[in-house]
């Protein structure tokens, strides 16, 4: 007996704003034969895209994922990794038609693609670098990063003034300079 593999080919587009049209791109993906596609008007840097999470569920094993563009699909370099790196790990491959070199199935997209996702990393290390430096340098100045520390009179009066009631947390804020998060956080809320 044999098992067949059904390959799906997968369109996701997406437009940032409720007057912006999809049409354009949802003609693009069905030219390249794509038999379902996600369609999704929202920002592409709001990190939660409910169609685009509905795709990702659905995905199987060698499926395809094609969009018209890089920019459909991730608006940063880390996040484009992250995506493709998800897909990998689905056994997922996925296109731009737009930038060529966004072919995860070929072996020149992914040379590309492994090239660009070590100059995000060496980008990411060469942040952290800086910072720890910058961190060092201050230190050496006699400067601590991090929060001040809280003053714990105030704080216990601001958590009298709490739970007396006669007090909103805006009014609290003013006479004892502790912030509503501080406060909670001190009460364990």
């Amino acid at each position: 007996m044999r098992l067949y593999v059904i390959i799906m080919i997968i369109g996701y587009a997406r437009v940032s704003t409720k007057d912006q049209n999809l049409e354009r791109q949802v003609q693009d993906l069905k030219k390249v034969g794509c038999e379902k596609i996600y369609l999704e008007k929202i920002s592409g840097t709001i990190r939660n895209r409910p169609e685009f999470t509905k795709m990702f569920d659905r995905l199987s094993n060698e499926d395809i994922i094609i969009v018209t563009e890089l920019t459909r699909i991730s608006r940063s370099t880390k996040d484009l990794v992250e995506i493709v790196e998800n897909c990998k790990s689905l056994n997922v491959e996925i296109k731009s038609l737009k930038e060529s070199w966004l072919d995860t199935s070929s072996a020149h997209g992914k040379l590309l693609f492994t090239i660009i996702a070590g100059l995000a990393q060496f980008e990411r290390d060469l942040t952290s670098e800086r910072t720890k430096n910058g961190l060092d340098v201050a230190r050496s100045r006699g400067r601590v990063g991090g929060r001040p520390k809280v003053d714990l009179g105030k704080v216990e009066m601001a958590i009298k003034l709490y739970n007396s009631g006669e007090c909103t947390l805006k009014e609290i804020k003013e006479i004892t300079g502790i912030s509503k998060t501080t406060l909670y956080r001190y009460l364990g809320k």
